[in-house]
């Protein structure tokens, strides 16, 4: 008699051999077997697809008898199924912590079935699919309901405007899903994208004391998500992702039906639009689910052939791909080429084109809208048809991929026993005939895409044939001599030194060792590349420059493909390395900027804030809270490829100095504001949210002041940043989570977090070096403090240099009412009466520290002037300034309202403190010396500049410093 796995390929067999008697230690129980039409073989095949279902067999076996009592598996797992089996869970539930564990054992057991049916294809796609969805619906609704039974005995039962009647009512928490969920289209192992609405406004009734509509389902949501997300010793149920909701991780965590509708009418992005096609009504009443749909419809789709679409796609997906190269994810069935995330794109461009005048467009399963496609004619049959095989093969992989370790993955195996499962599970013989068919469904699916949705013409290489002197040059076919004459010819100031440097290269031993296709796309790289950098004036210095790219990308050949397929990223390149060596130096350290490249337009017109921060939340968007290392990569590459633009606007002359220190001011904002999210997420993940004095919860009451550059809206593209956190909740008060921490342990750790995450060297470098120094104390100060310990300390114990300081700070991120009151501080401290001279005696005190600290010495300054710290700089400028605030803000309270010297100095002259044409004298002095600061930062350069420039404004500056300080 042959042994169960014996029909299993080998080293699947010799593993399932080598676990079965520690699964069954006293053989296969007959509960398993009888009435299931299971054999020991089945099992064996079972065990070999997934290590899920062996564990759950080995350390669970009462859960999966009570499984196959319920149901055996050779049945399908219907919807009716699952909610009946829920309601035998249900009747077990005595409390919160009940709940939670019902809803554990649920989804082991639910996942176990519609594992063990997909993985075995006794189910097709359609019912793993929708077995799925049912069981998020299922625990959704059934959470809920008990949930909110729960609040109202607590808080009372919220009323408010019926959205059918219009009559008040009560009113329940109405539960959109998206993505996947919406579609009915979910995962085995997925997690679940939500958004909570409420219909009205209003109060609670019949509670203790009543509470606002919106706080008692903030406070439902937040309980509906610990249900579900929060990990216990059972496990968890579902991870719960509530970013798409508006305003993201810092909106409302629910709001009313009119707050959502005016949101999307007013502030709606297209990628919005894209994510709300498959939006629907998962749980809460279905009957005011109903209005909200069809108040958001409009937004969705447009009544008029909407054909931008297609370029919201087409960014959509450039952002991806950006994504998918910067972590290697080419091997991703979802995001990268030829993937599902391409047959979606295609599928909803045309709803979103055509979906308001073609109605059978609006449905949100893809496969039913493949079908409507093909009926009004707007795809081939044969596309049609390669669109849908491809994607029931590709979710099919997907769930294998899953199913084995119960795992949200979609990145192929690279191990010889997971590829064997894959391949069992898919039908196959083995993993290289597996690989051959996906390779095949994925070209066609890329090649459809790029038909319909990548539609704008590819950059045609207009340029005349390269003359074959260039690859004998770089193949070193021709002498030194005429090689350097060519060269010379052709504009290289150096001829001599750039062939050696080509030569280096050459020989250099690690092209010596390229695989043969690295070595091809070399070949055909460099001779371009050097005829390309004929067309600077100096190509020489240049070449030595871009060099350090060539060398950072040999192992990583795609980038040369990338340049030579676009001539005008290549022609880019070429200009910015020619006019700065800190964005050469940049591009070589992170070879990903080159995607930047490719869109001039794009490069030459950086984003204000507003689009900043829609950029960086769609880019977030597919990246996990927990995933801190992903999270802090992405966050690299998004300041850097945003100062790269606008490094290069400055150097092509499209931004002046005060709107480049603006777009480097609002690349930091936006990023501190999503790294105190991430933070704070982290920690409440931990140990709840805060506690507050009136019993709300999900809020933070933290907030980032900034101060110098940042502060004072005057960023560089190398400053570091001055920061300050400070608090303003009840210290004594506890959060609310399952490992409880006072507030104010809570606080300090998330500075910690922040600082951590800002600061930490991540293969892509430092986010932003940070300073903590003019926090009250100092070095030996608290890393946060509540707000009123640091007014006591700025009122009672601050230096005079600490409120010289504060002129400059602003709140830049966190909470609005602690940034809001931080700014009554701030105020109420610069206008404190002072005593004029004894101030000025003070300031000026501390301007000759820093003079002789940083300072040219005196026995240089004929040679050397520092455009910053000497006499006549920067800082005298600033001195003045933070002197006049200081002693007149007490009779001109309008002073504090700007923390930026520019704006500063307006008011000073406006105010009458300073005469108006000193005001726009030391204005233009100013300027002109930032300016060449930014200027030398893009060469690499420092402050220091020969000892004669700036002769005339540094006179002036002495004589307004002499006016106004008297030293």
């Amino acid at each position: 008699m042959s042994e169960p796995w014996s029909g299993l390929p080998l080293p699947l067999a010799q593993e399932v051999a080598g676990c079965w008697s520690s699964v069954f230690p006293e053989g296969v129980p007959n509960w398993l077997l009888a009435g299931n039409r299971i054999s020991t073989a089945t099992v064996a095949q079972a065990m070999a697809r997934s290590l899920f279902l062996r564990q759950t067999l080995e350390r669970h076996p009462e859960q999966v008898q009570a499984l196959l009592q319920s149901r055996c598996l050779s049945e399908p797992t219907t919807p009716e199924y699952l909610e009946a089996r829920w309601q035998e869970y249900l009747a077990q539930v005595a409390s919160e912590a009940d709940l939670h564990a019902a809803l554990r054992y649920f989804r082991r057991e639910t996942q176990f079935r519609m594992i063990w049916r997909d993985l075995m294809r006794w189910a097709d796609l359609d019912e793993t699919m929708t077995a799925a969805s049912k069981f998020a619906e299922v625990c959704l609704q059934g959470a809920l309901d008990w949930l909110h039974e729960a609040a109202c005995e607590q808080y009372g039962t919220p009323w408010g405007a019926n959205p059918v009647s219009g009559v008040e009512a009560p009113q329940s928490l109405i539960v959109i899903g998206m993505g996947k969920l919406g579609g009915r289209e979910l995962n085995v192992s997925s997690d679940i994208d939500l958004i909570f609405a409420f219909p009205a406004k209003g109060e609670t009734r019949g509670g203790r004391r009543s509470l606002d509509n919106q706080q008692f389902f903030i406070r439902l949501g937040q309980r509906l998500i610990q249900a579900l997300d929060q990990m216990t010793a059972d496990g968890f149920v579902f991870r719960v992702d509530m970013r798409l909701r508006p305003y993201g991780q810092s909106g409302a965590l629910a709001l009313s039906f009119a707050a959502l509708e005016t949101y999307y009418q007013d502030q709606g992005r297209d990628w919005e639009r894209y994510a709300m096609v498959k939006s629907r009504v998962v749980a809460g009443d279905p009957e005011a689910g109903k209005v909200l749909m069809e108040s958001l419809r409009p937004f969705v789709y447009r009544r008029y052939i909407d054909f931008s679409a297609f370029e919201s796609l087409r960014n959509m997906k450039a952002m991806i791909s950006r994504e998918v190269r910067r972590q290697g994810l080419e091997d991703n069935i979802k995001l990268g080429s030829g993937g599902i995330r391409e047959i979606e794109f295609v599928v909803q461009a045309f709803q979103l084109i055509r979906g308001g005048r073609d109605r059978e467009l609006q449905q949100r399963e893809l496969l039913t809208i493949l079908q409507e496609l093909e009926a009004l004619e707007l795809l081939p049959s044969h596309v049609v048809r390669e669109l849908r095989e491809a994607y029931v093969f590709l979710r099919n992989l997907e769930h294998a991929l899953q199913g084995i370790e119960d795992k949200q993955t979609q990145l192929l195996p690279e191990d010889t026993l997971s590829q064997a499962r894959i391949a069992l599970i898919m039908g196959f013989e083995n993993w290289a005939d597996c690989e051959q068919e996906l390779k095949q469904h994925r070209d066609r699916v890329a090649t459809h895409f790029a038909n319909i949705i990548a539609t704008e013409d590819s950059e045609a290489d207009t340029q005349s044939p390269l003359d074959e002197r260039w690859f004998e040059l770089w193949l070193a076919e021709a002498d030194d001599a005429s090689d350097t004459k060519w060269l010379s010819r052709h504009g290289y100031e150096d001829p001599a030194a750039s062939l050696k440097a080509v030569q280096g290269l050459r020989d250099s031993r690690t092209v010596q060792t390229l695989q043969t296709q690295g070595r091809k796309r070399l070949n055909r790289f460099m001779p371009v590349l050097l005829e390309a950098l004929t067309e600077v004036a100096n190509p020489s210095e240049t070449l030595e420059r871009v060099l350090q790219l060539v060398e950072a990308i040999l192992r990583r050949t795609a980038y040369m493909v990338l340049l030579l397929e676009n001539p005008g990223a290549r022609t880019q390149l070429v200009q910015l390395c020619s006019e700065s060596p800190l964005i050469a130096r940049r591009l070589a350290a992170t070879p990903l900027l080159l995607d930047e490249l490719l869109n001039a337009e794009h490069l030459y017109s950086p984003p204000a804030k507003e689009e900043l921060q829609d950029e960086l939340r769609q880019q977030m968007l597919r990246i996990s809270y927990d995933d801190l290392e992903n999270q802090m990569e992405s966050l690299r590459h998004f300041k850097k490829a945003h100062t790269l633009r606008v490094a290069a606007s400055e150097l092509k002359g499209t931004l002046p100095l005060m709107k480049v220190s603006d777009y480097l001011t609002w690349i930091a904002e936006v990023v501190l504001d999503h790294v105190v999210d991430v933070a704070f997420a982290n920690l409440v993940a931990r140990h709840g949210y805060p506690g507050r004095a009136d019993g709300a919860s999900g809020e933070t009451d933290f907030a980032v002041v900034s101060y110098g550059k940042l502060g004072g809206i005057e960023l560089g593209y190398t400053s570091d940043l001055d920061l300050v956190f400070i608090h303003n909740a009840d210290p004594e008060l506890a959060t609310d989570g399952n490992k409880p921490i006072d507030n104010a342990v809570f606080y300090t750790r998330l500075g910690q977090r922040i600082v951590h995450i800002l600061n930490t060297q991540t293969p892509s470098g430092l986010l932003y070096d940070v300073d903590m120094r003019l926090r009250p104390s100092g070095n030996s100060g608290l890393l946060v403090s509540t707000l009123q310990a640091y007014e006591k300390y700025q009122r009672n114990d601050a230096w005079t240099w600490e409120h010289q300081a504060l002129a400059r700070a602003r709140g830049v991120a966190g909470s609005p009412q602690t940034l809001a009151a931080f700014e009554t501080v701030r105020h109420d401290i610069l206008c404190q009466k002072r005593d004029s001279d004894q101030l000025r005696r003070e300031v000026v005190e501390m301007r000759e520290k820093m003079r002789a600290n940083h300072g040219t010495p005196p026995s240089r300054q004929d040679e050397t002037f520092h455009i910053k710290h000497d006499n006549g700089g920067i800082v005298d400028i600033e001195f003045m300034v933070q002197y006049l605030m200081l002693a007149w803000s007490a009779d001109y309270p309008e002073l504090t309202q700007w923390s930026d010297n520019i704006r500063q100095m307006e008011a000073l002259g406006q105010a009458g403190v300073l005469p108006v044409e000193d005001a726009e004298g030391l204005r233009e002095v100013y300027i002109t010396l930032r300016s060449c600061i930014h200027r030398r930062a893009l060469q690499n350069l420092d402050d220091k500049v020969e000892g004669q420039a700036f002769s005339e404004e540094r006179q002036y500056v002495r004589s307004v410093w002499q006016k106004i300080m008297g030293s």
